[in-house]
């Protein structure tokens, strides 16, 4: 389990171009770390335009955005066109990054019991450093959330 001030997990994944992705790419910038259940669903869909939305926000702040799921590339590259999606979105099938930052969990849905990602948003401060952890957020104010506090 992560806390913070521990050193954030650092990861290669491919974002939705197919370019390969590194946290320590982002070293001397705060890094908005965000993991998401699935491409294309109404909470993952709403929380994606709201980071769109906010996005300017964060760039004027010198802050990057980093979406997260299990979806393929090819899956990723229709959900940030189809949103206009200004920020990567990482495809990490094998959960490399989901289980390093330990948000693959049991979910109950419908009385039903699964395992999936909780979606949950990290802040990562300049020197790799988890400085936030916001477990089982809300799709329509986390952006704002973390803008505000920045």
């Amino acid at each position: 389990m992560l806390n913070i001030g521990m050193k954030a997990p650092d990861f290669t994944l491919p974002d939705q171009n197919g370019t390969p992705v590194s946290l320590s790419d982002f070293r001397g910038k705060k890094v908005v770390l965000y993991f998401y259940p699935k491409d294309n669903t109404p909470g993952c869909s709403r929380q994606a335009c709201a980071f769109a939305a906010a996005y300017e926000g964060f760039r004027a702040k010198n802050v990057a955005v980093i979406g997260v799921s299990k979806d393929s590339v090819s899956s990723h590259v229709k959900f940030a066109e189809k949103y206009n999606l200004p920020f990567r979105l990482l495809s990490d099938p094998d959960r490399v990054a989901i289980e390093a930052y330990g948000v693959w969990q049991e979910k109950k849905q419908c009385g039903k019991v699964s395992m999936g990602v909780v979606r949950t948003t990290f802040l990562i401060d300049e020197e790799g450093n988890v400085a936030k952890i916001m477990p089982k957020v809300k799709p329509d104010t986390n952006a704002a959330e973390i803008l505000a506090e920045l």
